[in-house]
């Protein structure tokens, strides 16, 4: 029976840069699907009510170990002292038995750690005094002990979503005259192609930065969406791509018809047939990117959903765009620099692993085509818990 099952990934561990560790371990040990994502900032009122629901006779673990994350939450997940809100993401994984298989990665709470197998065993961590007192509690990440569990605390998330959740605005602390950038990263579909920690990797490279992500999304990006977004690609396309056209039609041509082109023809061929071939080029980059070319579908249906899945990310911090460029490396990831994510990732100038945006206008002029802070996290949830 497919279930819906959620792992929150506590504000210490994004603060840790940990987001892509524990990513590529949750979809490659327990070959969910990854479902949905969001970002929240939480208020008090969503603490108070996501801890109260913590401790339940239903909950299979210690009652001490529940009291122990109730007291966690209120007091990590709350604002601080100044008001300043947390950052909080929530990821939404399905698939069968699935709330099973997450926690059994996720692992338990618990002082005698002997290796790194779980995620808590990783990156959590809980300290005791010689009397048995806890001196340090950190749990890495949170995930529900059953089903039923599970469909409580969803609805919870889900009821604050709207309100709570997006693009975190105001969670990040900066010194006098610092002005921060925003950009965007897209995890193209190349990297979900099959259950693999591709694009946790991914996203671990750009931790290298010390960036801070302050929305997620989980993409299937429309024809729509995909012709709107590689738009301004079209006319270089068009027009970068007639000297190598109209050297290959003279080659072809020539060898066919045994006599040479002058150059004046030759150039007269890259002029016709350049911009079809970078109209062709376009139509495969559309396809790649929302699973049909615009030629393949009805205008009407250029809005619906695309095949192909893609994480939209939302960096946040000084010199953003340009330090997300230089993790990235160039489009074409044979000139990629060794240690880049093309260069270690990508395989052509098109299946390249993840898309960042070149400056600060065209990353707003993108997020507002992909819409990171739309909700489609609750309808996952609904969904999922109205067909339970």
């Amino acid at each position: 029976m497919s279930e819906l099952a959620y792992v929150i990934i506590t504000p210490y561990s994004l603060h840790k840069s940990r987001t892509g560790g524990i990513l590529a371990r949750l979809i490659t040990r327990t070959g969910l699907e990854l479902a949905g994502a969001r970002m929240f900032a939480p208020s008090q009122e969503l603490v108070n009510e996501y801890a109260e629901a913590i401790v339940s006779a239903d909950d299979p673990q210690d009652r001490q170990i529940q009291e122990l994350i109730r007291d966690y939450i209120i007091k990590q997940f709350s604002p601080d002292k100044t008001g300043r809100r947390r950052r909080v993401m929530v990821l939404l994984f399905r698939g069968e038995d699935a709330v099973r298989k997450i926690r059994s990665v996720v692992g338990n709470i618990s002082a005698d750690r002997r290796g790194g197998e779980t995620i808590r065993d990783t990156y959590g961590d809980l300290v005791l005094d010689d009397s048995g007192k806890v001196v340090y509690f950190e749990p890495a990440v949170l995930a529900a002990p059953t089903r039923q569990e599970a469909i409580a605390k969803l609805k919870i998330w889900a009821k604050y979503s709207d309100t709570d959740g997006g693009i975190v605005e105001n969670t990040l602390t900066y010194n006098e005259g610092e002005k921060p950038e925003r950009t965007l990263v897209l995890i193209k579909p190349d990297n979900f192609r099959f259950p693999t920690g591709r694009p946790g990797n991914v996203i671990d490279f750009f931790s290298r930065t010390g960036l801070s992500i302050v929305g997620i999304k989980l993409l299937q990006m429309s024809v729509a969406q995909a012709n709107e977004f590689y738009g301004p690609v079209r006319d270089v396309l068009r027009n970068k791509l007639k000297d190598m056209v109209s050297g290959k039609a003279k080659a072809a041509l020539e060898e066919t018809f045994g006599f040479k082109i002058p150059e004046a023809e030759t150039k007269q061929l890259g002029d016709i047939l350049g911009p079809l071939y970078g109209d062709n080029q376009f139509e495969n980059i559309v396809r790649f990117m929302s699973g049909y070319a615009p030629s393949e579908l009805p205008q009407e249906k250029w809005n619906e959903p695309g095949t192909e899945k893609c994480i939209a990310l939302v960096y946040e911090g000084i010199n953003a765009v340009s330090k997300i460029r230089d993790v990235l490396g160039p489009t074409d990831p044979s000139k990629a620099p060794p240690g880049s994510i093309r260069r270690e990732f990508g395989q052509t100038i098109m299946v390249n692993a993840a898309h960042a945006s070149d400056a600060v206008e065209n990353a707003q002029r993108e997020m507002k085509i992909v819409k990171v802070e739309e909700n489609n996290f609750k309808r996952v949830i609904e969904e999922s818990l109205g067909a339970a």
